[in-house]
């Protein structure tokens, strides 16, 4: 009897927006709707690339817990503001962009001054009131990147104490849900119909996240097709000739260092001790035939001493 998996429709687009898409893919095979629904969710959210503030210097503040004289919010609810904003970057190099404002005045998105490679797309978002003649200077650091990234990653490569960094959320996608319901193919009524929903924040389209997150599926697939098996000993050698070459130092060290040393086990050393072989240099003279000759060697005895002589970088002749 002959066994075939039916292959699933192309996405079909149910609903769309210049946010909102709603898509399904007719004919997966039974259980394929839940698998193929939660990969790509969870590349969705982790694997599309978008921009975020990641770094904020403001003129006179030395801490995020600090206040501003003259600014109704406090540094900390400042930043939580700016998490709000949604930028689009043309180029995959950072940019630094500039906020200076005298009050009173509520600053919004749009009162930043923006390079030419950089796109505000809400910037009616509010970020703070000054409440009297204050000037708020402040300087914000806008990058690229993946899923999200904590402040502490992200501090490692602040060298300004007066710079603070600031948890980032790169993720274009706002929201993305799946549904899995049955559905008739020929004479079977339980085949799955899958539907996902996708919410961006405008800097990505729907379709162009779900087309990019089936090809990074396929790309990450591709890589792993082919499997195949070596002998232990063949991947062993390779590892072993991989290794990082010794100095000519190190290397005249290793090959006077003792067998018994080797960690090896009793029996191999006591066999190899009977052959007048005691060092690293006298072991890396032999070849496997020759070990094999040795009265008390045998294939395991041969694994352990290649694994020994590895650690050195060093394979038998």
């Amino acid at each position: 009897m002959e066994y075939s998996i039916t292959l699933p429709s192309k996405p079909r687009v149910v609903s769309e927006a210049d946010t909102e898409g709603v898509y399904e893919i007719d004919g997966l095979y039974p259980g394929y709707g839940h698998t193929l629904g939660n990969s790509l969710r969870r590349i969705i959210l982790s694997s599309l690339p978008g921009a975020a503030v990641t770094s904020v210097k403001i003129e006179g503040v030395e801490h995020e817990f600090s206040t501003i004289a003259g600014i109704r919010e406090d540094v900390v609810t400042i930043l939580l503001n700016l998490k709000k904003l949604r930028f689009e970057i043309l180029t995959d190099v950072g940019q630094t962009i500039k906020l200076s404002v005298k009050g009173p005045k509520k600053v919004s998105g749009g009162d930043l001054t923006l390079p030419g490679q950089v796109r505000l797309l809400n910037p009616n978002a509010y970020l703070c009131e000054i409440t009297d003649k204050t000037q708020f200077e402040a300087e914000f650091r806008i990058e690229r990147g993946l899923g999200y990234v904590s402040r502490d990653v992200l501090k490692k490569d602040r060298v300004e104490i007066s710079e603070i960094s600031v948890d980032a959320i790169f993720s274009p996608i706002r929201r993305v849900n799946y549904e899995v319901e049955n559905m008739r193919v020929g004479d079977r009524t339980d085949f799955n119909r899958l539907r996902i929903s996708i919410e961006t924040d405008g800097t990505i389209t729907p379709k162009a996240a779900l087309e990019q997150s089936i090809e990074i599926m396929i790309t990450q697939l591709k890589a792993v097709v082919g499997f195949r098996e070596e002998p232990l000993d063949e991947v062993r050698n390779k590892e072993a000739a991989s290794a990082a070459v010794l100095s000519p130092e190190t290397a005249a060290e290793a090959l006077k260092t003792r067998i018994e040393d080797l960690g090896l086990s009793a029996r191999t050393v006591a066999s190899l001790e009977k052959a007048n072989i005691r060092t690293v240099g006298g072991l890396a003279r032999k070849k496997e035939q020759d070990l094999m000759e040795i009265e008390g060697l045998g294939p395991k005895s041969i694994q352990e001493i290649k694994r020994a002589l590895a650690n050195f970088g060093i394979v038998l002749k």
